[in-house]
């Protein structure tokens, strides 16, 4: 799919129509999910940072405000980009019960694989990011909730690196799990805020690449 930010235009400030038209159209769909857990008190948190690169995309690519859907427990914004629809999802449950956003929306095997699951990663430094597809949770519980709940691990993610690295660049990873736990709900520390902002850039912008180009070539490009 070519030219993602070519979107279709509506009556302005007309989002109930757009979501009508969206829902009668029969071209390929993909879903984006924002891993995080809801509330302001974990808004600029490590382990929301795939909500904030999610909330970036929709910004920058004028996506409609975030709508509550009860029947997902999810804010949803959804749009068309050149000829396929893109639903933008932030599960509004805690992180480790995010599959009971996503499961309703995918239905099949085709539908799993045009899933990206947008998510934090303790494994690459601050400022890194892999896109990866049909790998394990790598113990995220997140994506541990989306496999149980989808029954597959074939789908697309793009990892989102949190952990603070060393004047060498080694990662300083926390060492405990109740320090761990606390680190990872914890906000960014104020030196971290410029790092923080051009990943948040980047994983928008590979949220594009996917869309444009494709997962393989996207990979490529972002490994």
């Amino acid at each position: 799919m070519r030219g993602v930010v070519k979107f279709i235009e509506f009556i302005p400030n007309s989002t109930y129509f757009f979501i009508h038209i969206f829902d009668m159209m029969s071209s390929m769909q993909y879903i984006i999910v924002g891993l995080g857990n809801p509330g302001e008190e974990y808004a600029n948190t490590r382990h929301n940072a795939g909500r904030m690169v999610v909330e970036e995309f929709r910004k920058k690519n004028d996506f409609p405000e975030w709508i509550p859907d009860k029947s997902l427990k999810a804010l949803v914004s959804k749009r068309v980009c050149g000829k396929d629809k893109v639903i933008l999802v932030q599960p509004d449950n805690f992180m480790n019960v995010s599959g009971k956003s996503v499961a309703p929306l995918v239905k099949n095997a085709k539908d799993a694989e045009r899933t990206i699951v947008v998510y934090d990663d303790l494994d690459l430094p601050l400022g890194g990011m892999k896109i990866s597809f049909n790998r394990s949770s790598g113990g995220h519980k997140g994506v541990e909730s989306i496999i149980k709940a989808l029954k597959t691990r074939a789908f697309a993610r793009l990892r989102i690196g949190v952990c603070p690295t060393t004047p060498s660049g080694k990662l300083k990873k926390p060492k405990g799990e109740a320090v761990l736990l606390d680190f990872i709900v914890g906000p960014f520390k104020k030196d971290e805020a410029e790092e923080v902002k051009k990943v948040m850039k980047k994983g928008s912008d590979a949220l594009t690449l996917i869309l444009e180009e494709g997962r393989e070539i996207a990979t490529g490009r972002v490994n």
